[in-house]
Protein backbone atom coordinates (compact mmCIF):
# COMPACT_ATOMS: atom_id res chain seq x y z
CA UNK A 1 0.00 0.00 0.00
CA UNK A 2 1.85 3.42 -1.04
CA UNK A 3 1.94 6.11 1.02
CA UNK A 4 -0.18 8.60 -1.98
CA UNK A 5 -2.84 5.74 -2.25
CA UNK A 6 -4.00 6.77 1.37
CA UNK A 7 -3.52 10.52 1.29
CA UNK A 8 -6.68 12.72 1.43
CA UNK A 9 -9.73 12.52 3.47
CA UNK A 10 -12.03 11.33 1.45
CA UNK A 11 -10.45 7.66 0.64
CA UNK A 12 -12.79 5.15 1.05
CA UNK A 13 -10.61 2.26 -0.38
CA UNK A 14 -10.12 -1.31 1.54
CA UNK A 15 -6.77 -2.87 2.81
CA UNK A 16 -6.79 -6.43 3.33
CA UNK A 17 -11.06 -6.39 4.42
CA UNK A 18 -10.60 -2.92 6.39
CA UNK A 19 -11.51 0.20 5.86
CA UNK A 20 -8.24 2.79 5.74
CA UNK A 21 -8.68 4.14 9.05
CA UNK A 22 -9.23 1.20 10.69
CA UNK A 23 -5.84 -0.32 8.85
CA UNK A 24 -4.13 3.37 10.19
CA UNK A 25 -5.02 2.70 13.43
CA UNK A 26 -3.39 -0.34 13.80
CA UNK A 27 -0.06 0.69 12.22
CA UNK A 28 -0.27 3.13 15.03
CA UNK A 29 -0.10 0.06 17.80
CA UNK A 30 2.41 -2.81 18.38
CA UNK A 31 0.56 -5.15 16.66
CA UNK A 32 -0.18 -3.19 14.08
CA UNK A 33 3.65 -2.46 12.87
CA UNK A 34 4.60 -6.04 13.48
CA UNK A 35 1.98 -7.08 10.86
CA UNK A 36 2.82 -4.06 8.62
CA UNK A 37 6.12 -5.27 8.85
CA UNK A 38 5.93 -9.03 7.86
CA UNK A 39 3.86 -7.71 4.82
CA UNK A 40 6.71 -5.22 3.67
CA UNK A 41 5.32 -1.65 4.24
CA UNK A 42 8.59 -0.56 4.34
CA UNK A 43 8.43 2.85 6.01
CA UNK A 44 4.72 3.56 6.07
CA UNK A 45 4.27 4.22 9.31
CA UNK A 46 7.05 7.28 9.30
CA UNK A 47 5.06 8.40 6.03
CA UNK A 48 1.35 8.27 7.09
CA UNK A 49 0.93 7.85 10.38
CA UNK A 50 0.42 11.24 12.55
CA UNK A 51 -0.28 10.57 16.04
CA UNK A 52 -3.14 12.68 17.69
CA UNK A 53 -1.29 15.23 20.40
CA UNK A 54 -3.00 16.26 23.81
CA UNK A 55 -1.80 18.55 26.47
CA UNK A 56 -1.62 17.77 29.81
CA UNK A 57 0.02 20.30 32.54
CA UNK A 58 1.71 17.43 34.54
CA UNK A 59 3.58 15.27 32.52
CA UNK A 60 5.58 12.26 34.28
CA UNK A 61 7.93 11.09 32.49
CA UNK A 62 7.84 7.26 33.41
CA UNK A 63 7.31 5.07 30.83
CA UNK A 64 5.03 2.00 31.84
CA UNK A 65 2.98 4.66 34.22
CA UNK A 66 -0.81 4.88 33.98
CA UNK A 67 -1.95 8.93 33.33
CA UNK A 68 -5.71 9.70 33.77
CA UNK A 69 -6.18 12.01 31.15
CA UNK A 70 -7.75 15.68 31.42
CA UNK A 71 -11.30 16.54 30.95
CA UNK A 72 -10.82 18.29 27.32
CA UNK A 73 -8.13 15.57 26.09
CA UNK A 74 -10.58 12.65 27.74
CA UNK A 75 -13.75 14.76 25.51
CA UNK A 76 -11.07 15.13 22.17
CA UNK A 77 -10.08 11.12 22.18
CA UNK A 78 -13.98 10.04 22.30
CA UNK A 79 -14.37 12.15 19.61
CA UNK A 80 -12.17 10.61 17.59
CA UNK A 81 -13.35 7.77 18.61
CA UNK A 82 -10.03 6.00 19.72
CA UNK A 83 -10.17 2.64 21.49
CA UNK A 84 -7.83 0.48 23.61
CA UNK A 85 -4.63 0.21 22.26
CA UNK A 86 -4.11 2.88 19.95
CA UNK A 87 -1.41 5.26 20.01
CA UNK A 88 -1.14 9.22 20.92
CA UNK A 89 1.25 11.72 21.89
CA UNK A 90 1.01 13.72 25.92
CA UNK A 91 3.25 16.94 25.89
CA UNK A 92 3.10 19.19 28.76
CA UNK A 93 3.60 22.55 27.22
CA UNK A 94 7.43 23.32 28.57
CA UNK A 95 9.03 20.86 26.70
CA UNK A 96 8.63 17.50 27.69
CA UNK A 97 6.38 15.35 25.10
CA UNK A 98 6.11 11.43 25.33
CA UNK A 99 4.53 8.09 23.51
CA UNK A 100 1.03 6.75 24.98
CA UNK A 101 -1.33 3.97 24.28
CA UNK A 102 -4.77 4.07 25.08
CA UNK A 103 -5.41 2.15 28.53
CA UNK A 104 -9.17 2.15 29.18
CA UNK A 105 -12.33 4.03 28.14
CA UNK A 106 -14.72 5.19 30.42
CA UNK A 107 -17.99 7.01 29.97
CA UNK A 108 -15.87 10.60 30.95
CA UNK A 109 -12.55 9.68 31.46
CA UNK A 110 -9.53 7.82 29.37
CA UNK A 111 -6.58 6.46 30.88
CA UNK A 112 -3.37 5.95 29.18
CA UNK A 113 0.00 4.13 29.34
CA UNK A 114 2.89 6.50 29.08
CA UNK A 115 5.75 5.51 26.24
CA UNK A 116 9.32 6.49 25.61
CA UNK A 117 10.07 10.12 25.27
CA UNK A 118 9.90 12.05 22.03
CA UNK A 119 13.05 14.89 20.83
CA UNK A 120 11.69 16.35 18.20
CA UNK A 121 12.94 20.40 18.43
CA UNK A 122 10.55 22.14 16.63
CA UNK A 123 10.95 25.74 18.85
CA UNK A 124 12.36 28.57 17.01
CA UNK A 125 16.07 28.78 17.77
CA UNK A 126 15.24 32.98 18.60
CA UNK A 127 12.67 33.57 21.36
CA UNK A 128 10.46 36.02 20.20
CA UNK A 129 7.39 38.48 21.96
CA UNK A 130 5.08 40.10 19.97
CA UNK A 131 3.45 42.75 21.73
CA UNK A 132 0.29 43.76 19.88
CA UNK A 133 -2.71 46.37 20.32
CA UNK A 134 -5.59 44.37 19.94
CA UNK A 135 -7.34 43.72 16.86
CA UNK A 136 -11.31 43.59 17.58
CA UNK A 137 -14.06 40.87 16.78
CA UNK A 138 -12.60 37.69 16.43
CA UNK A 139 -9.25 38.70 14.49
CA UNK A 140 -7.01 38.52 17.67
CA UNK A 141 -7.87 34.57 18.39
CA UNK A 142 -6.59 34.04 14.80
CA UNK A 143 -3.36 35.65 15.41
CA UNK A 144 -2.58 34.19 18.54
CA UNK A 145 -3.17 31.10 16.59
CA UNK A 146 -1.29 31.80 13.70
CA UNK A 147 1.59 33.29 15.94
CA UNK A 148 1.79 30.02 17.84
CA UNK A 149 2.02 27.68 15.09
CA UNK A 150 4.92 29.87 13.73
CA UNK A 151 6.90 29.72 17.15
CA UNK A 152 6.45 32.88 18.96
CA UNK A 153 7.35 32.77 22.39
CA UNK A 154 5.30 34.71 23.95
CA UNK A 155 2.28 36.95 23.28
CA UNK A 156 1.81 40.20 24.98
CA UNK A 157 -1.89 41.61 24.38
CA UNK A 158 -2.25 46.07 24.79
CA UNK A 159 -4.45 48.45 24.94
CA UNK A 160 -3.42 51.16 22.64
CA UNK A 161 -5.11 54.83 21.91
CA UNK A 162 -6.62 53.66 19.14
CA UNK A 163 -7.72 50.38 20.14
CA UNK A 164 -11.27 49.22 19.56
CA UNK A 165 -11.32 46.33 21.69
CA UNK A 166 -10.83 47.19 25.38
CA UNK A 167 -10.30 45.29 27.83
CA UNK A 168 -9.59 44.92 31.74
CA UNK A 169 -10.64 43.19 35.36
CA UNK A 170 -12.60 40.23 34.65
CA UNK A 171 -13.34 40.09 31.02
CA UNK A 172 -9.87 40.98 30.15
CA UNK A 173 -8.74 37.93 32.32
CA UNK A 174 -11.26 35.60 30.56
CA UNK A 175 -10.30 36.77 26.99
CA UNK A 176 -6.37 35.70 28.09
CA UNK A 177 -7.43 32.57 29.52
CA UNK A 178 -9.19 31.47 26.64
CA UNK A 179 -6.46 33.22 24.17
CA UNK A 180 -4.02 30.88 26.37
CA UNK A 181 -6.10 27.89 25.32
CA UNK A 182 -6.08 28.83 21.50
CA UNK A 183 -2.42 28.57 21.70
CA UNK A 184 -2.50 25.35 23.26
CA UNK A 185 -4.71 24.11 20.29
CA UNK A 186 -2.37 25.42 18.09
CA UNK A 187 0.74 23.83 19.41
CA UNK A 188 -1.03 20.36 19.23
CA UNK A 189 -1.68 20.76 15.61
CA UNK A 190 1.81 21.94 15.26
CA UNK A 191 4.01 19.75 17.21
CA UNK A 192 5.32 22.22 19.35
CA UNK A 193 5.72 21.21 22.82
CA UNK A 194 6.07 24.58 24.05
CA UNK A 195 3.67 26.17 24.31
CA UNK A 196 3.88 30.68 24.33
CA UNK A 197 2.58 32.27 27.36
CA UNK A 198 -0.12 34.83 26.85
CA UNK A 199 0.80 37.30 29.45
CA UNK A 200 -1.98 39.51 31.39
CA UNK A 201 -3.41 42.62 29.34
CA UNK A 202 -1.62 45.86 29.81
CA UNK A 203 -1.74 49.61 28.65
CA UNK A 204 1.02 50.08 26.42
CA UNK A 205 2.72 53.27 28.14
CA UNK A 206 2.89 51.20 31.06
CA UNK A 207 4.12 47.97 29.75
CA UNK A 208 6.74 49.77 27.50
CA UNK A 209 7.89 51.49 30.53
CA UNK A 210 8.10 48.56 32.67
CA UNK A 211 9.32 46.54 29.70
CA UNK A 212 12.16 49.21 30.02
CA UNK A 213 13.39 47.94 33.40
CA UNK A 214 12.87 44.60 32.96
CA UNK A 215 15.18 43.90 29.87
CA UNK A 216 17.21 46.69 30.51
CA UNK A 217 20.34 44.35 31.62
CA UNK A 218 19.38 41.70 28.72
CA UNK A 219 20.86 41.89 25.63
CA UNK A 220 16.93 42.04 24.06
CA UNK A 221 16.21 43.10 19.90
CA UNK A 222 13.43 45.54 20.08
CA UNK A 223 11.46 46.87 16.99
CA UNK A 224 8.35 48.67 16.34
CA UNK A 225 6.58 48.11 13.25
CA UNK A 226 6.13 51.49 11.78
CA UNK A 227 4.78 53.40 8.65
CA UNK A 228 6.69 56.10 9.16
CA UNK A 229 10.64 56.68 9.21
CA UNK A 230 12.16 53.74 9.63
CA UNK A 231 14.48 51.16 8.30
CA UNK A 232 13.65 48.34 6.08
CA UNK A 233 13.56 44.97 8.27
CA UNK A 234 16.40 43.68 5.83
CA UNK A 235 18.41 46.34 6.60
CA UNK A 236 17.98 46.41 10.32
CA UNK A 237 18.54 42.12 10.43
CA UNK A 238 21.81 42.86 8.67
CA UNK A 239 22.83 44.70 11.77
CA UNK A 240 21.10 43.34 14.80
CA UNK A 241 21.61 39.52 13.66
CA UNK A 242 26.06 38.54 13.25
CA UNK A 243 26.51 35.93 10.36
CA UNK A 244 28.06 34.25 13.83
CA UNK A 245 25.12 32.38 14.61
CA UNK A 246 26.60 32.15 18.31
CA UNK A 247 26.17 35.62 18.41
CA UNK A 248 22.46 36.37 17.36
CA UNK A 249 20.82 37.67 20.69
CA UNK A 250 18.41 34.80 22.25
CA UNK A 251 15.40 37.41 22.69
CA UNK A 252 14.01 39.45 19.86
CA UNK A 253 10.77 42.07 20.76
CA UNK A 254 8.42 43.22 18.51
CA UNK A 255 5.50 46.30 19.00
CA UNK A 256 2.97 46.85 16.71
CA UNK A 257 -0.06 49.00 16.92
CA UNK A 258 -3.84 47.70 16.58
CA UNK A 259 -6.62 49.06 13.75
CA UNK A 260 -5.16 52.63 13.11
CA UNK A 261 -2.09 51.56 14.17
CA UNK A 262 0.24 52.99 16.95
CA UNK A 263 -0.22 57.01 17.79
CA UNK A 264 2.65 59.48 17.18
CA UNK A 265 3.09 59.34 21.06
CA UNK A 266 3.33 55.98 21.57
CA UNK A 267 5.47 55.54 19.13
CA UNK A 268 7.68 58.40 20.32
CA UNK A 269 7.76 56.78 23.68
CA UNK A 270 8.91 53.32 22.32
CA UNK A 271 11.74 55.21 20.39
CA UNK A 272 12.78 57.25 23.48
CA UNK A 273 13.01 54.20 25.37
CA UNK A 274 15.46 52.50 22.44
CA UNK A 275 13.01 50.64 20.44
CA UNK A 276 14.55 51.06 16.93
CA UNK A 277 11.59 51.87 13.94
CA UNK A 278 11.50 48.73 11.34
CA UNK A 279 9.40 48.71 8.42
CA UNK A 280 8.28 45.63 6.58
CA UNK A 281 8.02 47.22 3.08
CA UNK A 282 5.25 50.00 1.65
CA UNK A 283 2.18 48.59 2.00
CA UNK A 284 0.05 48.54 4.84
CA UNK A 285 -0.72 45.62 6.47
CA UNK A 286 -3.75 44.97 9.24
CA UNK A 287 -2.76 44.96 12.56
CA UNK A 288 -3.34 40.99 12.38
CA UNK A 289 -0.87 41.09 9.54
CA UNK A 290 2.35 43.00 10.43
CA UNK A 291 2.93 40.59 13.65
CA UNK A 292 2.96 37.15 11.88
CA UNK A 293 4.85 38.84 8.94
CA UNK A 294 7.72 39.62 11.35
CA UNK A 295 7.32 36.41 12.63
CA UNK A 296 7.78 34.66 9.26
CA UNK A 297 10.79 36.83 8.77
CA UNK A 298 12.73 36.01 11.85
CA UNK A 299 11.78 32.07 11.06
CA UNK A 300 13.35 32.14 7.27
CA UNK A 301 16.26 34.05 8.72
CA UNK A 302 17.06 31.83 11.74
CA UNK A 303 15.76 28.61 10.91
CA UNK A 304 16.62 28.42 7.50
Amino acid sequence: MRPEAVSGAGYKGRAGGESVTVALRKVCTGAGQSRLARAGSGNLIDEVCVLPRFHIESLSMSPGAQVTLPDGAARHVQVLRMQPGDALRLFDGQGQECLATVEEMGRKSVTVTLGEPVHEPRELPVRVTLAMGMPANDRMDALVEKAAELGVYAIQPLVCARSVLRLDGERAAKKVAHWQAVAVSACEQSGRAVVPQVHPVRSVSSWLQSAEARTASEPVMRGVLSLRDAVSVRQWLATAAPQDAAKVPRDWCFLSGPEGGLSAEEEALALSLGWSAVSLGRRVLRADTAPLAMLSVLGAQFEG
